[in-house]
């Protein structure tokens, strides 16, 4: 199959889409606030720069778009019909930087987490399985039940 856009369109249209502070990304962050959690965003001091760092629980946490990151059994994490060939391969060299950080990450005595895009959708199972991971918040802050908005969009997934 023949890609409908020229290289340059495709080029516009792929200079768009965010690598930092997407939808899912700041879905889990305000849920995580909401429930009491404090947390840095981005942090260069821990290994692959996961995008929530729980420092004093050396714990972290990872969202992942299920597209870039070829979420095994999610219907979001196809391959393209044009180029396919190509992007087998950046698929791959994705999965491979993820399970490096993960290793590595865990080597160094983090706990990790990896959240997938197709899991924002239950905003309840999700702030459940966070809470498990984190563990509970500062004593005194009240956590609050996470909205159960399904205008997300997102459907149900897998966690790693």
């Amino acid at each position: 199959m023949v890609d409908p856009l020229t290289p340059a369109q495709r080029s516009a249209h792929m200079a768009k889409i965010r690598s930092t502070n997407t939808r899912p990304e700041l879905i889990v962050r305000s849920l995580l606030h909401s429930l009491g959690y404090r947390f840095r965003i981005h942090w260069d001091a821990a290994p692959g720069r996961p995008d929530l760092a729980f420092p004093p629980r050396r714990k972290l946490v990872y969202v992942h778009g299920c597209f870039w990151h070829h979420h095994q059994g999610c219907r979001i994490a196809h391959v393209p019909k044009s180029r396919s060939e190509y992007w087998q391969a950046r698929f791959a060299v994705n999965q491979a930087r993820d399970a490096h950080h993960l290793v590595r990450a865990q080597a160094e005595g983090w706990d990790t987490l990896v959240v997938w895009e197709c899991e924002v959708k239950d905003r309840m199972g999700l702030a459940a399985h966070l809470q498990s991971f984190l563990g509970p918040t500062k004593a005194g802050r009240p956590q609050k039940r996470p909205s159960t908005d399904s205008n997300s969009g997102l459907s149900h997934g897998h966690q790693l």
